[in-house]
Order: C-alpha cells, then structure tokens, then sequence
C-alpha cells in the first residue's frame, strides 16, 4: 500500500442554497498524480481552494500527511499546506513584475533572500522549464501564453512543493504547446517526487499528465480509476463527459 499523503473524507461545502460538495471522499497517494474532472460549476476549483484553506468546507476532514487541516492548531495547517505549489488557470502573474521577480515573489515576500541570489535562483528555475535568462528581466505582457504558462510553472515549483496543484493547466493554448506544458508539468513532477492534483476539461491533458482520476458529478466523485481508461470506461457518466454526448445521466439546465 503507498503512503497517503492527501486524505479527504466527507467534505460538504454549500453556497447558500448551492449544494458544491456534498460528501467528497479521496485519497492520493505520495508520489501520484490524480486528475479531477467535471462539469463547469461542479466544484473542482472549490476542492482544490478547499484543500488550500481559501475555501472553509462546512464539514469533512482534509488530511495532509495523516493531520487533519481543517481542526489542526493554525500555525500547523499553515506549515502543511505550505507544501504546496500552485499553477493557476490563467497564469496569475503580476503585471507590475519582471518575470524573475514573478518567479521568486514567495522568498522576496518573506525577505528570505537578496535580490540578486533571488534573480539567479530564479533564472536557474526558468531554465527548468525550458526559458532562458534573456525572458528574466521582461515582463509577462511581453510574453506568449505559453511562455507565460512556463513562467506560472517555474513559480509552482521554485520552493520544490511536497504537493503541486494545477488549474487547467492547458486552457487557451494550441494542441502541441498543451502537450508541451504536459510533458514539463511530469518531468517536474518526477524530478520533485511531488503529489499532484490537477483539474481540466482537456482529456488529451488528463491522461498525460494523471495516474488516476475521479469524475466529480452531484457534489461527489462518482467514478475513480486509472487515467487511461478515461475515455474507454463504460460508466455512464464519465462516457457522457469525455466524449461531449448531450445526451445522457448528465443534465445541464439551459435558459430559454
């Protein structure tokens, strides 16, 4: 049995009358990557901002190496979840930033380092993804999404998290460069032996870079298996999802 480095259990989340999540259990083992995949509005995002503490669930248990996150002393949830590193949807970098700066914004926040041991930590960290010290010293708005995806990813990994989360890592990039942030976000990974959770709608994406996978449908995860079987699994659901079928157990409500 490997280690369970995340464990969730019964997490319930409303928004007023919104049912999001409503008794989600999972394990991800140390060392795995799970992909999570669902409907827009289904709660994926909500999990992972649960699991961060920027969401409070109404109930459940969130356990980061077998401690309970959301009941453990606050300076200890911190440390824990401070373990994680993040790649968001859109990139999320600061404008007002060069992109080294943007890459070691977490030790710079913390006074951890000087500026210059910062900026070549930095420059080391964006030849890992594949950017060369020239990109540095320019802005994001001068940058490609996907130079500006690398740049997000070198940020995620600077502090070598135990846990790494992606947010539609893929989204709004062509088929080859979604398959070239792919191929980084394992490589990474691996050299890192990190924990991964990641989100998409980008099947392609979701069997590249998961191990396994859960379908999150009506607030909880309705199928779990390896990620290769998504698109070959004959649960109605996960089928109805993964090839885009209007028709099936999945009801979208359309405003006439």
């Amino acid at each position: 049995m490997s280690e369970i480095k995340i464990r969730i259990r019964g997490l319930k989340k409303h928004f007023g009358a919104k049912k999001v999540l409503d008794g989600v259990d999972l394990d991800i083992a140390a060392g795995t990557g799970l992909v999570v995949i669902g409907g827009s509005g289904t709660g994926k995002s909500v999990l992972l901002k649960s699991i961060l503490g920027l969401v409070t669930p109404d109930a459940g248990v969130i356990e980061i190496d077998e401690v309970d996150v959301l009941k453990a002393p606050a300076a200890q949830a911190r440390a824990l979840r401070q373990q994680i590193g993040m790649l968001f949807q859109n990139g999320a970098l600061f404008d007002s930033l060069s992109v080294w700066e943007n890459v070691a914004f977490g030790p710079l926040a913390q006074r951890k380092v000087s500026r210059a041991k910062a900026r070549d930590q930095a420059i080391e960290v964006l030849a890992q993804v594949g950017l060369g010290a020239d990109v540095a010293g320019l802005s994001p708005s001068e940058l490609s999404g996907g130079m500006q995806k690398r740049v997000g990813l070198a940020r995620a990994i600077a502090a070598r998290p135990a846990i790494m989360f992606f947010d539609e890592p893929t989204t709004g990039l062509d088929p080859i460069m979604g398959a070239v942030i792919d191929e980084l976000i394992v490589d990474c990974v691996k050299k890192l032996g990190s924990t991964s959770i990641a989100i998409t709608h980008d099947m392609a994406s979701a069997q590249r870079i998961g191990d396994k996978a859960a379908m999150l449908y009506d607030g909880r995860i309705s199928w779990t298996g390896p990620a290769p079987e998504l698109l070959t699994t004959t649960d109605p659901v996960v089928e109805q999802f993964t090839h885009g079928r209007a028709h099936g157990p999945i009801k979208m409500a359309l405003r006439k």
